[in-house]
């Protein structure tokens, strides 16, 4: 059971390590944390959105800048897509495929960002929320891991974990991506002060 233990423990610091070694890690999160204090200073919000772990992920982000991070601030606004009265109403009525795009088509705003989260790049509801918010001037910002997927053609910035067999991997370096930008964007529009 221990040497499970360790070499759990040791893929995901392999993954952290291969990931910090791509010096275009480094710069994409840079420009996604710049892209989302701006957004913020103009007046607009971050929606953000994913299927299971990363919904948790997406409501994680939206929850952390709402709320407070590490100190007390005002909120900063943002909001992931996660109500299940309205994910249950809009699978109902138009298909699952459309529970993201929906509530981009509604509540997404030109000049907004919205943090699409797909560990596999392919998750269908997810590129369609990024098509809508392509429509609608809003700037995507994707976090995903294998090869990309489609999520990438969509993207305004793509940061990638490094190629894993399962989501759990891609899921670690995501959180550790969201809490790095929302300390960015505390930082980026003052409210940590």
């Amino acid at each position: 059971m221990k040497e499970f233990v360790k070499h759990q423990l040791q893929e995901a610091q392999n993954c952290l390590e291969t990931f910090l070694n791509d010096e275009t890690n480094i710069e994409k999160i840079a420009a996604a944390g710049q892209l989302m204090s701006q957004t913020i200073l103009n007046g607009g919000k971050i929606i953000s959105c994913g299927n299971g772990g990363s919904m948790s992920d997406a409501m994680h982000f939206a929850e952390e800048l709402t709320g407070r991070y590490k100190e007390s601030r005002k909120p900063i606004p943002a909001i992931a897509i996660s109500d299940p009265g309205y994910l249950s109403c809009v699978a109902n009525d138009f298909g699952y495929d459309f529970v993201f795009s929906r509530f981009v088509e509604g509540v997404g705003n030109s000049g907004d960002v919205l943090l699409a989260i797909s560990t596999s790049g392919n998750s269908k509801n997810v590129i369609e929320a990024a098509k809508a918010a392509q429509e609608k001037n809003i700037k995507v910002v994707a976090l995903t891991g294998k090869d990309g997927g489609s999520l990438t053609e969509l993207a305004d910035i793509e940061i990638r974990a490094p190629k894993s067999k399962y989501a759990d991997r891609a899921q670690e370096i995501h959180i550790k991506v969201i809490h790095t930008l929302i300390g960015i964007i505390e930082q980026k529009t003052e409210h940590g002060k």
